[in-house]
C-alpha cells in the first residue's frame, strides 16, 4: 500500500505544480510530502 500512497502524493504534487503559483505551490507540495511520510511511518493502511 505504500506505493499507492506515494502515487497519490505524486499526483497531488503534479496538480499543485500546474494549478498554483509562487510560494503557495512549494508550501503545498511540502505539506503533501510530509503528510505522506508521516502516513507511511505510521504503518500506512495496515
Amino acid at each position: 500500500m505504500s506505493i499507492v500512497t506515494v502515487l497519490i502524493a505524486l499526483v497531488v504534487c503534479f496538480i499543485a505544480w500546474k494549478v498554483l503559483t509562487g510560494i503557495i505551490k512549494f508550501g503545498l507540495i511540502a505539506v503533501v510530502l510530509v503528510g505522506a511520510l508521516y502516513f507511511l511511518s505510521q504503518g500506512g493502511f495496515a
